[in-house]
């Protein structure tokens, strides 16, 4: 029987992390990708894609809390589904997009199905299953959909030089429905409405207390410097003294070391509360910066690899440490609370760091260090007792 309940265990994980694997490639790394060529049918600038980039992740952090609260009553088998439509409809459109007011309606669906089927919701339906345990399901969707850029953008580039971008956005759309809609709705369990939280679903109580503050802080810090270097490290790196060359291939090594990382923290860190592994995690970056500001370019890679590893299991614990905070009651109304400041602080996120790298170089690294550490600094302020029943629930 266990051996049965591991294997569906399993098998959920790995549709769930293939399934997220598809829709960050198709949405967050995509536009890097197919920015350029757009602006260029459509007879505009790259910063009015990135604009209407900006506008999808401010939808996503609006829908954040509702998707949560639907996903704690109704589990998160539908939302998912639904996101893969909305997925589909958005790129077709942007495929078929004459104009840049087609393109931003395009941007503005496939923010409404980041909103429903990115990794708040995915977490938030692990919360739902599992409850409790679900912190090594969460860790193994990250394992997988940790490869999300490692897939997106050699596949979005060689269909851009081979068919276009036109037809390379409808082919995502295709695998949407073809691949992660059946993965969703027929890997992920139906559930019946939770009768313990359908009593004023609409309006649940969640107390703004301290410890919600401080890690809504401290997520959305740690995802604005994340985003900020997505957008900006090879040019950083080349600011700090690396070649062309060097910054490119320590780049690169970003995404491996986020799995390697994620890895590691299943591994080892486990027995350990998720806030220690929340407060590695910020630590990172500036101690990385420390090393490449102190002793030069040549060591663009060391930084990238630490830089990579925060990231890694950052991502982890923006679904682990709330449900060891607070409990599996209203966890996904919770991560939807607390992803909101994240994913709006993500939008401006390109352009500050863009206008800190253009006036300070590689300064801009002691700006993202000191955001980092006060992150870390809100982290260590958050108990890792578990909250009281009565205070989780309201």
């Amino acid at each position: 029987m266990a051996s049965s309940e591991q294997r569906q265990r399993l098998s959920l994980i790995a549709a769930l992390g293939t399934s997220q694997t598809l829709a960050w490639a198709s949405s967050y790394y995509l536009v890097a990708i197919v920015a350029d060529p757009i602006a260029r049918d459509l007879s505009t600038s790259t910063t009015v894609i990135f604009a209407a980039f900006s506008a999808a992740l401010m939808i996503s952090a609006l829908l954040g809390p509702r998707v949560g609260r639907t996903i704690d009553v109704f589990g998160g088998r539908e939302v998912l589904g639904l996101s893969n439509l909305l997925f589909a409809a958005g790129l077709l459109t942007l495929a078929a997009s004459p104009s840049t007011f087609v393109m931003w309606l395009a941007w503005l669906i496939i923010g409404v199905a980041m909103g429903l089927g990115l990794y708040d919701a995915a977490f938030a339906t692990l919360g739902r299953i599992y409850g409790e345990s679900a912190r090594s399901a969460i860790t193994g969707i990250t394992l997988i959909a940790g490869f999300a850029s490692t897939v997106g953008w050699p596949l979005t580039s060689w269909g851009d030089a081979a068919v276009g971008w036109r037809y390379t956005c409808a082919a995502w759309a295709v695998a949407h429905l073809c691949l992660g809609l059946p993965l969703n709705l027929i890997i992920l369990p139906r559930q019946r409405a939770s009768g313990g939280q359908t009593h004023g679903a609409n309006n649940p109580h969640v107390p703004m207390d301290r410890a919600m503050w401080l890690l809504g802080f401290a997520f959305a810090a740690g995802w604005v410097v994340s985003t900020g270097m997505a957008a900006h490290l090879p040019r950083v790196l080349e600011a700090a003294g690396a070649s062309t060359r060097e910054a490119i291939a320590a780049a690169a090594l970003v995404g491996p070391a986020q799995v390697a990382a994620r890895l590691l923290e299943a591994l080892f860190m486990s027995r350990y509360h998720p806030l220690v592994s929340a407060r590695l995690s910020t630590l990172a970056h500036p101690v990385g910066a420390g090393l490449l500001l102190g002793l030069g370019g040549w060591l663009a890679m060391p930084f990238t690899l630490l830089h990579g590893a925060g990231n890694g299991i950052l991502t982890i614990t923006r679904g682990t440490v709330p449900l060891a905070v607070f409990g599996p009651v209203n966890y996904g109304y919770r991560l939807g609370l607390l992803g909101a400041p994240a994913r709006i602080a993500q939008a401006g996120a390109p352009l500050a760091f863009g206008v800190l790298i253009e006036t300070y170089g590689s300064g801009a690294l002691l700006w993202s260090s000191a955001i980092c550490l006060s992150a870390l600094l809100a982290f260590c302020a958050v108990h890792e007792k578990p909250s009281p029943p009565d205070e989780a629930l309201g």
